[in-house]
């Protein structure tokens, strides 16, 4: 990619966004293990810029619950219509490829299934259950959609322990209402909020996207609004538009700028900041839990 290079939009691309293909023999066994256990990824199915990297580095991040989702965001490439039957043997085909790929933090998200009773929240820890049968010592994060804010739904998954509950706010309070089908964004706080107060609770994450249309200040109420429903982990990246059916992109912002909000999240107290063009929720999400995990060391062995 180099700065002549457009987006699935047509819109010329800045200098700064440039991504390496694929390639290698490691990115050739993701693939392969993903399709011989005929698993989805989030990385292919919403046109993740950072996939060609990640699966050169062994990783990726599995989609549960099917490939078509209940809603249609303004800002999501993944299929929206009618959804399929959910399959009951996935969870164990997700643990297979986790084990395959000798994977020590394993991310899993969904689409969103607001056609279920449940929203999907047994299939997730289900899924929690099976990877840790085949993987003991690997962490396991889940990257789960509202479940309409349903508690019992939420309990359902942190009762099967994941080590991080992430759950994206994904843009400012103003434009929830145009970029995210059917969300909202106080409910969205909730669950986070929610999770949050569990007492020996997962680490609980968020994340969302600038680009759009959003105003500094808009930018700073949200950070501020993750803090105090007890985020600590927080994922700032770029909107990229990834088809013409998509909201197109209101600014690119450039790297210093990117390091300008991750400043001020980091002054508000978020234990991990994840700032700038290519951030997205799962990327290089195993280094960040180690990172949040030596800073809760460190603040135990202080007030010892």
């Amino acid at each position: 990619m180099n700065e002549s290079k457009s987006d699935n939009a047509g819109r010329r691309l800045p200098a700064w966004l440039k991504r390496p293909a694929g390639c290698g023999r490691t990115y050739q066994q993701v693939r392969d293990v993903l399709a011989d256990l005929e698993l989805a990824t989030v990385c292919g199915s919403a046109g993740c810029p950072n996939q060609g990297e990640c699966f050169s580095q062994g990783t990726a991040t599995f989609m549960i619950l099917g490939e078509v989702c209940t809603r249609d965001c303004q800002f999501c490439r993944v299929a929206h219509g009618a959804v399929a039957p959910v399959s009951s043997d996935e969870p164990s085909r997700v643990a297979e490829a986790s084990a395959r790929l000798q994977l020590r933090h394993v991310v899993v998200t969904s689409v969103t299934r607001d056609d279920l009773a449940d929203g999907g929240a047994e299939h997730f820890a289900e899924t929690i259950r099976a990877i840790r049968r085949r993987l003991e010592n690997a962490t396991i994060e889940v990257l789960t959609p509202d479940f309409t804010g349903d508690t019992d739904c939420l309990d359902t998954v942190c009762e099967a322990r994941p080590d991080v509950f992430n759950h994206n706010l994904e843009t400012t309070r103003r434009l929830t209402p145009e970029i995210r089908s059917a969300a909202d964004y106080e409910r969205s706080l909730s669950v986070l909020g929610y999770v949050a107060g569990k007492e020996d609770g997962p680490i609980v994450k968020s994340g969302f996207m600038i680009g759009l249309g959003e105003t500094e200040d808009e930018i700073n109420e949200l950070l501020r609004d993750l803090r105090e429903a007890g985020v600590r982990m927080v994922t700032i990246g770029q909107y990229l538009r990834p088809s013409k059916r998509n909201r197109e992109v209101h600014k690119f912002y450039r790297p210093e700028e990117f390091e300008t909000i991750k400043d001020k999240a980091d002054a508000m107290g978020f234990e991990h900041v994840a700032a700038g063009p290519f951030v997205r929720s799962s990327y290089h999400a195993g280094l960040s839990k180690q990172e949040i995990d030596k800073t809760t060391k460190d603040t135990k062995k202080e007030r010892i």
